[in-house]
């Protein structure tokens, strides 16, 4: 039975032994620029349009009216600010002379809150904008995406 080296020429070794060729493969890696005779456009366009706005604005004010109220009270029954609905009251006092010191109430204020509404409108421009593609090739052959 003959063995699968014999058909392999000899290397020429003294001692009889076989060499066999190990292979190693090897990758080399690179780029090159190939035409393929084609591209691309982009164009962008920015439009405005009008836009009409219409809200409703609330705004707050504040009314102060001075009421005479002309009445005498004692230091310990000396009045405290105090709402009444929508109306804060503020006692202004002052001292008088009189054989004992009381306070009289002089005034008082009434403030209220008033809410107002009124139609806003007002014309806004907004952007946009709008973008073309176009492509081609070396033969000038052009035709929009």
């Amino acid at each position: 039975m003959k063995n699968q080296f014999d058909a392999m020429d000899r290397t020429g070794e003294p001692d009889g032994s076989w060499l066999l060729p190990v292979l190693k493969e090897e990758l080399r890696i690179g780029t090159r620029t190939v035409s393929g005779g084609k591209g691309v456009r982009v164009r962008k366009a920015v439009s405005e349009q009008a836009h009409e706005v219409n809200e409703t604005l609330v705004h707050e004010e504040v009314e102060v009216r001075h009421v005479p109220v002309g009445r005498i009270v004692s230091l310990d029954q000396a009045p405290a600010s105090r709402y009444e609905g929508d109306t804060l009251i503020v006692p202004v006092t002052e001292e008088i002379l009189v054989v004992e010191r009381c306070l009289r109430i002089r005034e008082e204020l009434h403030i209220t809150k008033l809410k107002r509404e009124e139609r806003h409108t007002e014309t806004v421009w907004l952007k946009s904008e709008e973008v073309s593609i176009e492509h081609f090739d070396e033969a000038n052959d052009k035709r929009d995406a």
